[in-house]
């Protein structure tokens, strides 16, 4: 119960926080029509429930994966994509997010798209470097990807060994392991 009161009181006041931390801004000429913290609290909350029950395990992953139109989306940085990532992944940096640039590897705002993060995967300490929790990749790709209007998105959930995953890993990495390195 005291869990469920804390919770509460957070939900309620966060809104308030968030415009009273606005309105300090706007007195002092700090205003920016382009950055909207409240809006992103907002998002966060909205999209929390959502993202909870599309978060897959590796089989389920790998069968949407099979859908036709689906699109396995890596947003890490093009040099750490090119290490490491699923076979099939398109990469768009999450710093280069637009509407247009992102139109252009999601058709559509219902098309699958189907997401995963360093934080998904052991054994790979460059290409994979582990984040803080709080600043897992795929809790901000897919609040913004929410954000964008995409609805139909899915997330990689368990922590997986890059040796011993069954989805099919692509990258130079793979390349020096076939080739009896690392």
């Amino acid at each position: 119960m005291k869990n469920i009161l804390c919770l509460f009181a957070c939900v309620v006041s966060l809104p308030f926080a968030a415009f009273c931390a606005d309105e300090s801004a706007s007195s002092k000429g700090l205003s920016n029509p382009l950055i909207d913290y409240s809006a992103f609290q907002n998002a966060v909350l909205k999209t929390g429930p959502i993202r909870a029950q599309r978060r897959l395990t590796e089989a389920e992953f790998q069968a949407k994966m099979r859908e036709p139109g689906a699109v396995l989306f890596d947003a890490r940085s093009g040099p750490m994509f090119g290490r490491l990532h699923i076979g099939g992944a398109v990469n768009l940096t999450f710093p280069d997010f637009t509407e247009e640039r992102l139109a252009k590897i999601i058709p559509t705002k219902d098309t699958l798209v189907l997401i995963y993060c360093n934080n998904n995967f052991l054994g790979s300490p460059v290409a994979m470097a582990s984040k803080i929790a709080p600043a897992s990749l795929n809790v901000s790709t897919y609040v913004t990807l929410n954000s964008y209007g995409y609805t139909n998105i899915y997330e990689l959930g368990p922590l997986l060994d890059v040796k011993t995953t069954l989805l099919p890993l692509a990258g130079t990495e793979m390349a020096e392991r076939a080739a009896g390195g690392k």
